[in-house]
């Protein structure tokens, strides 16, 4: 058959493809001997799919064609191993993510609010400095107790349904200190008032965890922050109602049905995580687990720091330093300000730099800070001591809670775990700062500050989760393991 005659003789479609003329080759790689030689034309997408048929493959939908996704997109999609799954009623996370930094603002608000009403509540149960302050130990013991039922009850229930009833315990607990009329009443009122905040404390960080993996850039220090800007709002919500001589319950009680009803709107916001139905509960109490001890001891000198600066900077500047109470109050305010600034802008700085070397870098300017103060021989010097102490921990202990959520297969016992450890951190600081002044000097006792803050320079690598550091995209952690 010549070229052409396949279109007169109106050939089948199984015929073979029509051939073209090619000019004689006469230079190049091709023959050389002038004779002219057909080429088999492109087949046409309908051919190529009855040769398939024909030779008994399937057809071709362009299947092999599809460019494959990225690894990132479809690790996000990876349910975590041992967490929860997802319920159908799913959110965004972007949405998620602002949902529950109204959440931890609005936790933040409620210590805010009963801090401001403490020497209230001193002064209407008519108790002594030293009853105070043995009263106060109850919240962290309280939390410390029934923080490891925040797991369970989350499994049972579902994180965005515990997570709403937990927050709303909290926040009608706020109530509960300032109804006591006595000492022995205002003990259990403390303790329900603390397990309720540990509880609401771990869910939310739970959620976040798994929030910060679903958007796969750091949020837990913007989150950490809003709860500073959630605190300095009741404190000052608190500082304007004791001002104007408002009785403290009915502060205290319009607080608490605001606050719940701002938490139970933000609550409907989060993710709706609910675990599989072959996973077991969490036990109802048990310790922390072997892989939160590590990061747990880092969280522990973050959080002694912290409340070594914000019990002592105020009586540090007016006892060693010699000024005045309204410049003493001020060094406090710029403590928390500063602490809460730096929180909100901490998630860029651990994209950019990783988990690790921020608090490694963080560490050290803690460590600058406390030597400042020891050092101060005048207020402007150790006001900055302490903007710098500030700065340098402010990021850990959201950090910390995140390494956590990654270190194993049971993410709310992990962060119960860390959560305990610095809540006894922050219950020993003021007394063991208060017990070095005492015996030495409080100069002397700031030294100890010191070497819990170079110890998150030492410590930061165990917050480098296992096959992720949290808060940096998975193709930047070679590099990162190699220069540290």
């Amino acid at each position: 058959m010549a070229p052409g005659d396949h279109d007169q003789q109106g050939g089948d479609a199984g015929a073979p493809p029509p051939t073209v003329p090619l000019p004689t080759t006469t230079g190049g790689d091709g023959p050389q001997d002038g004779v002219r030689r057909p080429v088999t034309a492109p087949d046409s997408p309908a051919q190529r799919q009855q040769r398939r048929r024909r030779n008994g493959a399937a057809p071709d939908n362009g299947a092999h064609r599809r460019r494959p996704r990225p690894p990132q997109a479809q690790r996000r999609e990876t349910p975590t191993a041992g967490r929860p799954k997802t319920a159908s009623n799913q959110v965004g996370p972007a949405k998620a993510q602002r949902s529950l930094a109204l959440v931890f603002l609005v936790h933040g608000a409620v210590t805010g609010s009963f801090a401001t009403r403490i020497p209230w509540i001193q002064d209407h149960t008519d108790i002594t400095p030293g009853q105070l302050g043995l009263a106060l130990a109850f919240p962290a013991i309280g939390a410390s107790l029934a923080m490891p039922l925040a797991g369970r009850i989350s499994h049972r229930l579902g994180a965005r349904t515990a997570l709403r009833g937990l927050l709303g315990l909290w926040t009608l607990s706020l109530l509960l200190p300032a109804l006591s009329p006595n000492l022995y009443a205002l003990f259990p009122a403390l303790l329900v008032y603390g397990a309720t905040s540990g509880m609401a404390d771990v869910a939310m960080n739970a959620l976040g965890v798994e929030t910060e993996d679903r958007l796969g850039r750091p949020i837990m220090s913007g989150l950490h922050g809003m709860w500073s800007v959630g605190a300095l709002l009741g404190s000052a919500a608190g500082t304007v109602a004791a001002h104007a001589g408002t009785d403290a319950r009915l502060h205290l009680g319009g607080a608490a049905l605001v606050l719940t009803a701002v938490g139970t709107l933000a609550c409907r916001g989060v993710l709706d995580l609910r675990s599989a139905p072959e996973e077991h509960p969490p036990p109802r109490f048990s310790l922390p687990p072997r892989s939160a001890l590590l990061i747990g001891a880092v969280g522990f000198c973050a959080v002694f720091a912290e409340g070594s600066g914000l019990d002592w900077s105020a009586v540090y500047l007016r006892d060693v330093l010699g000024t005045d109470a309204g410049l003493a109050a001020a060094s406090t305010t710029a403590f928390t300000c500063t602490m809460a600034a730096a929180r909100l802008a901490g998630d860029k700085v651990v994209a950019r730099f990783g988990a690790v070397r921020t608090v490694r870098a963080g560490g050290l300017l803690a460590t600058a800070g406390a030597l400042l103060i020891m050092t101060a021989w005048h207020p402007a010097p150790a006001m900055a001591g302490f903007a710098l102490l500030g700065l340098g921990i402010a990021v850990v202990v959201p950090l910390a809670f995140a390494a956590a959520g990654r270190s194993g297969p049971a993410p709310s016992q992990a962060i119960a775990g860390v959560a305990t450890i610095t809540y006894t951190s922050g219950l020993l600081a003021p007394s063991a700062i208060g017990g070095i002044a005492e015996a030495t000097s409080l100069t002397m006792s700031f030294a100890l500050v010191t070497v819990l803050a170079f110890g998150l320079v030492m410590g930061a690598r165990v917050l480098r989760a296992p096959g992720r550091e949290a808060g940096k995209p998975v193709a930047t952690q070679a590099t990162d393991l190699e220069r540290s």
